[in-house]
This record gives structure tokens, C-alpha cells and sequence, in this order.
């Protein structure tokens, strides 16, 4: 079923949307080419020609604007023809307002001389881009189609088509019905190879606008760490919310019930000495069970046996409430730590999944294992039930959630878990220790 397949594809290849799209983009390829190429090549010799006085920086300015504007046009025809959306360089930022100013950052822009850059690779590769592509297209259906046509080419007085080769004594000519049909099929080889030939040259197109036209390296970074920051941001107000939810509706409305009770029983500490001291012993479970719910929630913060004792002995205290049996490995330098932001989100991933095992494993989780190690200048975490498994990082979930937050700090998320044969997450951290 497979080779028919392939085997259709190839068939259809030469008819295809796909190839005429992508002939079409190398056909046009070429004059605008050569319309970027002579405007950047002539802006650039005016503008370094001119820098002697300052007419030379806004003439470079304006033909570094200019080649942008080549790289929008190419970037759109690559969408359209070639069904690869490429993103837009970062725009160009200038320090202060004002047209100085902007050229400055016109005439800084590594993006920009990418697209001069561009303007002047393209040419050649776009020459023999034209050249190949139509070569290959015109002598294939020409040869395929032989058959139809060569009667019109006139070779001599008492035959027709084209001759091959010719010299006083021997002429070689294809109208034999045997050299009709072996240039037919040959027809049928070249047209059948054609469009991976062009495929192959359009591929590069899209290297060289991918590579000079869109966002570099830097750029991406940029976008990354932007799109961390938002994480990290609401990641902290969500914490804030969830911090001023956990007062209010647990020690807050405790204490305040707390303070009407002593209130009641100082009324009635004369009248009713008994009742008195019954509701200040309610009121004394009431303090114990109020001051346990800070604790809990101090701890859920940031718990002072990690800031004093450090991750192994944090763990192992998450894991004393877990309702599995947990096994705790912590292999790190006895004598180093990792920054106490790393530290604290390792604690915080690991309280999280461990109480996933206690939520999700439930009767079917026998135990759970957290391996934590450093390899290099990174710090691994690694957490492991028997449970029923079928976990992951959908969108919504609280594991993609955990993919978020480790991924603002440059860290890494993988979740193994297959239906029915456990789960195992590991977290990788950045180091960075203190200093």
C-alpha cells in the first residue's frame, strides 16, 4: 500500500500545485533579484562613497530601510508560494525619538545588513536557480510531447524533426519511430524528475530566507525571556492570590471567630466563671489549630528547613506526608547549593508532583521514588510512582503548568507516563550557584 502510494506521488508530482508554486517562486525569483541586487549594490557604493560627508549615513540608512523592505516582500512570497511562514525580524528600536536617532539604529542593526546580505547572495543562486529549473521544465515536456510536434521542425527537404547532430557526411535526426519513442520516455524521466529537481532548489530559497530574512538567534532569546518574564509574573501573582485565599478563608476567618469567642467568655467571666474558662479552652484549640495553618502555609512559601538545612532534608519532609511510602535520594556536594530561586523551585516541583502521586496515584500507587542529582551546571530532579500513569502536559494541566515555571528559569520539563505503567517526571534546572 505503501509503494503505490509513493509511487502515485511521484506520478502526480509534475502536475502537481505544489511544483508549479514552487517554479513559479524561482521564475520570479530572477528579475527581482536583479532589481535587488542593483538597487543594493548601488545604494551601498553611493552611501560609502558619500560617508566622507554626512550625506553618506542617511543614504545608507535609506537603503538599509529599503532592503527591509525586500525582505517583507520575500518573506510574503516565500508564505505564498512556498507555504513557510517566516517570522519578522525583531523591529528596530531607536534609543530617542527623532530621525538621527533612527538611522543610528538603522545603520546598527545586524538584521538590516542581513537583508543587504540577502539582496546580494540572491542574485547568483537565483540565476542558476532560473536557469536549472527551466531548463529541466522546457526540455522535459518538450521530449514528452515529441510525438505531437516534431513533424513541424523542419530538418530537411524530405523529412522533419530535430536534428541532433550534422556534419558533411552523417546527420543525426529524430524522426524514426523507434528515436520518437526513446525521446518520449526519455521526456517521461526528465518530466518525473523535474519537480524534485526544483523542490531541491526551493529548499535553498527558503534556507537563505529563513537564515538572512528572519529573526536571528538573538531575537529568539529576546522572546523567550520576554514570554518567561510574563510567566514569571503571573506565575507570582497567582502565588499571591492563592496566599491571600489561604488566609482569608483559613487562619483569618479562624482568628476572627477566635476573637468573638474570647469576647463572649470575658462577658461571662463574672456571671459564669465555668462557661468562661470552657470557651477560653475552645478558644486555646482554636490558637493551636490557627497558628498550625500558618505554619503550613509559611512552609508552602518557602519552608525555613530548606533555608537552614537545604533540599535533602526539605524533601524528606515532603515526602513524610505523602500517602505513599516515598524514597528520598539526594546525591549533591555536601559543600555547595544551588541559588536559593533554584532551590526554592526544585522544593516546589517536588511538593507539587508528590502531591499528584497523593491526588491522581491514588489506591493504585504502591510507592514513589525523588532522585536528586547535579550533572554539570545543571541540577536534575527526578520523581517516579507505580501508579495507573496517563499523565501529561496538556494544555490546562497542572504539569504544563510546572513546564511554565521551569521553563522561566531556563529549566526542562519531561513527563513519561504511559496508561496503566506509572509515571516518571524529571525536571532539569539550571545550577547557578551562590555565590
Amino acid at each position: 500500500m505503501g509503494n503505490h502510494t509513493g509511487m502515485g506521488a511521484v506520478l502526480r508530482a509534475p502536475v502537481a500545485g505544489r511544483t508549479w508554486r514552487e517554479f513559479g517562486y524561482l521564475l520570479i525569483g530572477l528579475p527581482l533579484s536583479i532589481l535587488y541586487f542593483s538597487l543594493a549594490i548601488a545604494g551601498v557604493s553611493v552611501g560609502a562613497g558619500l560617508l566622507v560627508t554626512f550625506l553618506g549615513v542617511p543614504v545608507l540608512a535609506g537603503v538599509l530601510a529599503m532592503c527591509r523592505g525586500f525582505g517583507r516582500l520575500e518573506r510574503a512570497r516565500v508564505r505564498h508560494l512556498l507555504g513557510v511562514d517566516i517570522a519578522e525580524p525583531a523591529p528596530i528600536r531607536a534609543a530617542k525619538g527623532g530621525p538621527v536617532s533612527a538611522m543610528g539604529a538603522l545603520l546598527k542593526s545586524g538584521s538590516a545588513w542581513r537583508h543587504v546580505l540577502y539582496s546580494v547572495v540572491q542574485f547568483p543562486w537565483a540565476v542558476f536557480a532560473f536557469c536549472v529549473a527551466l531548463t529541466f521544465w522546457a526540455y522535459g515536456w518538450a521530449a514528452l510531447l515529441y510525438p505531437l510536434w516534431f513533424w513541424a521542425v523542419p530538418a530537411g527537404a524530405d523529412r522533419s524533426g530535430v536534428m541532433l547532430f550534422q556534419n558533411d557526411e552523417y546527420s543525426f535526426v529524430l524522426d524514426t519511430p523507434v528515436a520518437i519513442v526513446l525521446t518520449s520516455v526519455f521526456g517521461v524521466a526528465l518530466t518525473l524528475t523535474t519537480p524534485w529537481v526544483i523542490r531541491a532548489l526551493a529548499t535553498v530559497d527558503r534556507v537563505l530566507v529563513a537564515g538572512l530574512l528572519g529573526p536571528s538567534r538573538l531575537d529568539h532569546r529576546v522572546s523567550e525571556l520576554e514570554s518567561d518574564r510574563g510567566v514569571v509574573v503571573d506565575t507570582a501573582a497567582a502565588d499571591l492570590r492563592r496566599i491571600e485565599r489561604d488566609l482569608h478563608d483559613g487562619a483569618q476567618a479562624r482568628l476572627v471567630a477566635l476573637a468573638m469567642d474570647l469576647g463572649l467568655a470575658k462577658e461571662k467571666l463574672a456571671e459564669d466563671p465555668r462557661a468562661a474558662a470552657r470557651m477560653v479552652d475552645e478558644a486555646h484549640g482554636e490558637v493551636k489549630i490557627a497558628l498550625q495553618e500558618l505554619r503550613d502555609l509559611a512552609r508552602g512559601i518557602h519552608p525555613a528547613v530548606l533555608t537552614d538545612r537545604g533540599l535533602d532534608a526539605a524533601l524528606s519532609a515532603v515526602a513524610s506526608r505523602c500517602v505513599v511510602p516515598v524514597k528520598v535520594s539526594v546525591d549533591l556536594p555536601a559543600d555547595q547549593r544551588p541559588a536559593e530561586a533554584i532551590e526554592g523551585i526544585a522544593y516546589f516541583v517536588v511538593s507539587e508532583l508528590l502531591q499528584n502521586v497523593s491526588k491522581h496515584a491514588g489506591s493504585a500507587a504502591r510507592g514513589a521514588g525523588v532522585d536528586v542529582w547535579k550533572a554539570g551546571e545543571r541540577l536534575l530532579i527526578q520523581v517516579c510512582d507505580d501508579g495507573r500513569g496517563g499523565a501529561g502536559l496538556s494544555a490546562g494541566a497542572g504539569l504544563a503548568g510546572l513546564s511554565e515555571r521551569l521553563g522561566a528559569v531556563d529549566g526542562v520539563l519531561v513527563v513519561d507516563s504511559p496508561a496503566g505503567g506509572g509515571t516518571v517526571v524529571t525536571a532539569e534546572l539550571p545550577w547557578r550557584g551562590r555565590g
